[in-house]
């Protein structure tokens, strides 16, 4: 029988949710709780962090949990290397849904940077307009580089300010749509895109718009993170989860 801990806060998360309701197969989806207004979902749904590796066993352990199922964002690297090493402690079968990265194409401007840090680093230079899709979260580090106007797009109106001399913020939620992006960025005249590669398809009209618009893209690239097994599709996991090996928390240890 079936008890999963999914790991959320992502679009597929959620399609992933219906997938498990829809089969009645018991599961709980964890959400950092970073966004105020997280979406309904059909399953039990808990909030906040497990405390490391070793909370993250205790829970595993006392829930009796037989199946982890890391469906964070890419760039959700403490908790997935967590994930990793507490589903080999407790030998809990285990596997993450993540979008397959994006790889640039023909008419791309990439500039790739390996975090938040090599991102702010490249913005040394004359004032220009960006537009700064990395959600709120990462917004502050940016004021390092103030000559800069920056676009902002957040799910959340934040409580605060950011701390942005020059910029305007848009509160709206994806996934966004192509035509949208482009204007968005037109209006703004905006003359470079940061981001971070969080790849799939519902996070990539502003890709697009800028490869359409020839607009320089500083990409963030992911982070490293322990070998694990990936799966790109809901329907790829719910097949996973009809042959991986109980768990040994199943079986009573």
């Amino acid at each position: 029988m079936h008890n999963i801990l999914l790991l959320g806060g992502t679009s597929q998360a959620s399609a992933l949710a219906r997938l498990l309701a829809d089969q009645g197969i018991a599961a709980t989806l964890s959400y950092a709780g970073r966004t105020d207004k997280p979406m309904s979902q059909p399953i039990a749904v808990r909030v906040g962090g497990f405390g490391g590796v070793a909370g993250l066993v205790d829970y595993l352990l006392g829930h009796r949990v037989t199946h982890l199922i890391d469906a964070t964002h890419p760039f959700a690297a403490t908790m997935s290397a967590h994930a990793v090493e507490a589903a080999r402690l407790t030998g809990v079968a285990h596997v993450t849904l993540t979008r397959p990265a994006w790889r640039a194409e023909e008419g791309d401007r990439w500039t790739h940077v390996p975090d938040i840090a090599g991102a702010v680093a490249a913005l040394a230079g004359p004032p220009r307009r960006v537009m700064l899709a990395l959600g709120r979260m990462h917004v502050d580090a940016f004021a390092a580089q103030p000559q800069h106007h920056y676009l902002l797009r957040f799910v959340d109106a934040p409580s605060e300010p950011p701390r942005l001399p020059h910029h305007s913020l848009i509160v709206d939620r994806g996934p966004f749509a192509l035509e949208g992006d482009r204007e968005l960025m037109q209006a703004h005249a905006i003359d470079l895109v940061v981001t971070k590669n969080a790849g799939g398809t519902g996070a990539q009209a502003k890709i697009i718009a800028a490869r359409q618009l020839n607009l320089p893209v500083l990409m963030i690239d992911r982070p490293a993170l322990p070998a694990r097994t990936e799966l790109h599709a809901p329907d790829d996991v719910m097949h996973w989860l009809d042959h991986a090996a109980p768990s040994v928390a199943d079986r009573g240890v």
